[in-house]
């Protein structure tokens, strides 16, 4: 998915036209070998789908390299500066030289344009991202104010991701495999002790909480934080978290509104909000049509039964 159009930063384009970009005499694009060109070492995705990257090596085998890699002049060749996956793949289906743009681009702007075409991309995961973030601010001394506008996040964005790194290394590896999400990272950030975090995040993976789900354990957890340590806690909190949590999502889903259940030893009772006398119609409505609905259906399996036992 292209976000270029979603505003992030000046975008590539932008930076392109506003760097000196160095070329041959006839104005072409210079086809550069391979072994001339060395990786980013600040390259901010780390990881590769290994499966993608050989789809994308056959393509280019077959087709050859369509777009071109960005490059700037080292005092050894070349240093790749945006098309890492176009490289990794070139070299996979045994090509010699690779198209490619040579830039006249500091250390800074290197990282600036890796970043933004991966972001563009959605190619890079919640770690990935936050430690760019950290290597622009520490390295380069850039403020969130001015990172904000050169890579089009908010600085608040930026400010949630850089807080995810004082996030155990565990947890932040569970972000990098997928197996955490960062609205189920996030609210971890609340918990003060990292063996807490860490405890929290097992529980969360091992129950498939949603972010709505995280945010209530962490506010539990906060008040009690032996609360996982419990060995009733699996027998307690399932029922809760997959019966009552999943009832009112599905009526959630069903009236269109917020519904809130309030499970008691004696009684218990449901909440459905409405805000407008037109709101109260249409949830009357569907109850019965509902109703009706689930009428017709017992009246169908009778008559079903009632034939199998006529004579």
């Amino acid at each position: 998915m292209n976000k270029a159009s979603h505003g992030l930063g000046r975008g590539l384009d932008a930076l392109i036209k506003t760097t000196a970009v160095e070329k041959k005499a006839d104005g072409q694009i210079e086809d550069l070998p391979l072994d001339h060109i060395r990786a980013n070492e600040h390259q901010p995705r780390t990881a590769f789908d290994e499966t993608a990257l050989q789809e994308l090596s056959n393509s280019v085998r077959q087709y050859g390299v369509l777009q071109p890699v960005l490059v700037r002049r080292v005092e050894k060749g070349y240093e790749l500066i945006a098309g890492e996956r176009r490289f990794r793949a070139a070299g996979l289906a045994g090509l010699k030289k690779i198209p490619a743009i040579v830039c006249n681009y500091d250390a800074a702007q290197v990282t600036e344009v890796a970043l933004i075409e991966n972001l563009q991309r959605q190619d890079l995961n919640a770690i990935e991202e936050a430690k760019a973030y950290a290597h622009l601010l520490a390295d380069f001394g850039q403020t969130q104010e001015s990172l904000s506008k050169k890579v089009g996040r908010s600085r608040s964005h930026i400010a949630n991701f850089l807080r995810l790194l004082n996030l155990p290394e565990k947890i932040q590896q569970h972000l990098v495999d997928g197996t955490l999400l960062m609205g189920q990272a996030k609210p971890l950030l609340a918990l003060s002790l990292p063996a807490l975090q860490l405890t929290a995040a097992e529980y969360i993976i091992e129950h498939q909480l949603s972010a709505r789900r995280v945010e209530d354990l962490v506010k539990r957890l906060q008040k009690n934080p032996a609360l996982l340590n419990k060995k009733e806690t699996a027998s307690e909190e399932k029922p809760r978290e997959l019966f009552v949590a999943e009832a009112e999502d599905r009526l959630k889903m069903l009236f269109g509104t917020r519904v809130k259940i309030y499970p008691g030893k004696k009684k218990s009772r449901i909440e459905i909000e409405y805000y407008t006398p037109e709101d109260l119609d249409r949830i009357i409505e569907t109850l019965t049509v509902k109703r009706q609905e689930l009428v017709a259906q017992k009246k169908d399996i009778l008559r079903q039964v009632s034939q199998k036992f006529t004579v």
